[in-house]
C-alpha cells in the first residue's frame, strides 16, 4: 500500500520498530551495553540512541524499501559499533538482514548472503592480522550469528515461500485449463448433437409432414383415413417445431456464460484472452488486430482455424511460458491471413523446465494439420528468447 507515491511500513514493521525502540531505551536506562568496556559516558552518554533510533526507523521500511533499509541499516551498525553497541540495536540489524533478503528484489536476495560471508571473513582475517590471538576469532562468530546466519535463513525461508506459491499457481492454472478443458468438450457434444438432430430427426419428421401433406392433396383418402392423415402432418408439423427449437437451445447454450461458441470465430479472441488473463495473471496478453478496415470478410473455415491455433498456442504458453507479454498479431493481406503468437521462454531461450499441466504433445501436430488443410503453412520455434507460432492461411483455401 502507498500513501502519495510513498511505501507505507506495514503494521508488523511497526510493531517490531516500536518494541526494539522501547527495549532499547530500557537497557540504555540500565546501562546494559554490549561491551562494557567501550561505551560512552558522561556528557556523550546518549550517543547509542542515535544509532537505536535510526535502527527503528530502518525496521519500518524492512517491506516496503528493503533496499534502502539494507544499506541505512549497516552503516548505522557500523557507527553503533564504534560508539558502544545495545543489544537491542544488534538484534533489529540481524532482522534487517534477513527482512532484505525475504522481502527484497531477486537481486538483493542474491547479493546480501554473498555480501555477509565475505564481509565476514575479511573481518576475521583482518583481526588476526592486527591481533594474531585465539580471541581475534569471536570476530568471525559474531559476524557469522549478526549477518550470515539471519541472511541464509532468510534465503530457505524465501525459497520455500515461492516454491508454495508456485505450486499454488500451477494448480490454479491447472484447474482452469481443465474447466476450459471440459467446458469447451461440452459445447463441442452440443453442437455435435444438434447437427444430429438437424440432420437425422428433423430431417425424417419432415419428411413425414412432406408426404402426409402430398397424401391428403389427393381426393381418394375420405372418412378415417383422411384424418389419420391429417393427424399425422400435425403432429409431424409440431414435433418438427420443437425440434427445431431443442436445436436452437443446445446451440445457444453450448456457447453461454461469455464463453467463445463451438464454431467460434476472431471475434471471440477477446473473451478468450480474458480467460487466459484469469489464468495468468503474471503474463499480459495481448491482441494486436492489424487487420485493414477494407479486408475482404474471412471465410467461416479460415476464421476456425485462425481461433482454434490462437487458442492451442495461448494454451501451450499457460502451461509452459515464462511470465511477460504474450502478443496475438493478426495480420491480412489480399492473398492470405497470418496468425503470430509469441511467448516468452525461461532458462536461456527455452520454455520452462516443466510444463504447469500435462500435455499429450498433438497441440502443434493439430495446429499444422488445421493450417495445411486451407491449403496454408505453419511454423513453430524458438526465435530468439521467444517461442513463436506463425501459421499463414490462405483467403481463397475453402471460401
Amino acid at each position: 500500500m502507498t500513501t502519495a507515491g510513498r511505501p507505507r511500513p506495514h503494521r508488523d514493521d511497526a510493531l517490531i520498530a516500536a518494541s526494539g525502540l522501547a527495549g532499547g531505551l530500557v537497557m540504555w536506562a540500565f546501562g546494559l551495553y554490549t561491551d562494557s568496556g567501550n561505551h560512552p559516558a558522561g556528557d556523550h552518554r546518549w550517543l547509542p540512541l542515535v544509532p537505536l533510533a535510526i535502527m527503528a526507523g530502518c525496521e519500518l521500511l524492512r517491506r516496503a524499501a528493503p533496499r534502502c533499509a539494507i544499506v541505512l541499516g549497516t552503516l548505522t551498525f557500523c557507527a553503533d559499533f564504534v560508539i558502544g553497541s545495545l543489544l537491542v540495536t544488534v538484534l533489529m540489524f540481524t532482522d534487517l538482514v534477513y527482512a532484505a533478503v525475504l522481502y527484497g528484489p531477486k537481486r538483493l536476495t542474491r547479493v546480501v548472503p554473498v555480501a555477509s560471508v565475505l564481509t565476514t571473513a575479511a573481518a576475521t582475517a583482518t583481526a588476526l592480522a592486527l591481533r594474531p590471538v585465539a580471541e581475534s576469532l569471536l570476530i568471525g562468530v559474531i559476524g557469522a550469528l549478526v549477518s550470515v546466519a539471519p541472511a541464509w535463513t532468510g534465503v530457505v525461508v524465501r525459497r520455500h515461500r515461492d516454491e508454495a506459491a508456485a505450486e499454488r499457481l500451477r494448480a490454479e492454472q491447472t484447474a482452469l485449463l481443465a474447466e476450459l478443458d471440459r467446458r469447451e468438450a461440452v459445447g463441442r457434444e452440443r453442437a455435435r448433437m444438434a447437427r444430429e438432430l438437424h440432420d437425422m430427426v428433423a430431417g425424417h419428421l419432415s419428411a413425414i409432414a412432406i408426404h402426409s401433406t402430398a397424401a391428403l392433396s389427393l381426393d381418394r383418402h375420405e372418412g378415417p383415413g383422411r384424418e389419420a392423415l391429417a393427424v399425422i402432418r400435425e403432429n409431424s408439423v409440431q414435433g418438427l417445431s420443437e425440434m427445431r427449437r431443442l436445436i436452437g437451445l443446445l446451440r445457444d447454450s453450448a456457447g453461454e456464460d461469455g464463453e467463445p461458441a463451438p464454431v467460434p470465430r476472431l471475434a471471440g479472441l477477446d473473451v478468450l484472452l480474458d480467460q487466459m488473463r484469469a489464468a495468468a495473471p503474471h503474463s499480459a496478453f495481448v491482441l494486436r488486430d492489424e487487420r485493414p478496415g477494407g479486408a475482404a470478410p474471412l471465410s467461416a473455415p479460415v476464421e476456425l482455424a485462425a481461433y482454434r491455433i490462437v487458442q492451442e498456442s495461448l494454451t501451450n504458453a499457460l502451461k509452459h511460458a515464462s511470465p511477460g507479454e504474450v502478443p496475438v498479431l493478426l495480420e491480412q493481406d489480399a492473398r492470405a491471413l497470418t496468425v503470430t503468437v509469441a511467448s516468452p521462454c525461461g532458462n536461456g531461450g527455452r520454455y520452462s523446465s516443466g510444463p504447469r499441466a500435462p500435455g499429450s504433445g498433438s497441440g502443434l501436430i493439430g495446429m499444422r494439420e488445421r493450417a495445411e488443410l486451407l491449403g496454408g503453412t505453419f511454423e513453430a520455434g524458438r526465435n530468439g528468447t521467444t517461442w513463436r507460432v506463425r501459421a499463414v492461411l490462405p483467403m481463397e483455401g475453402n471460401a
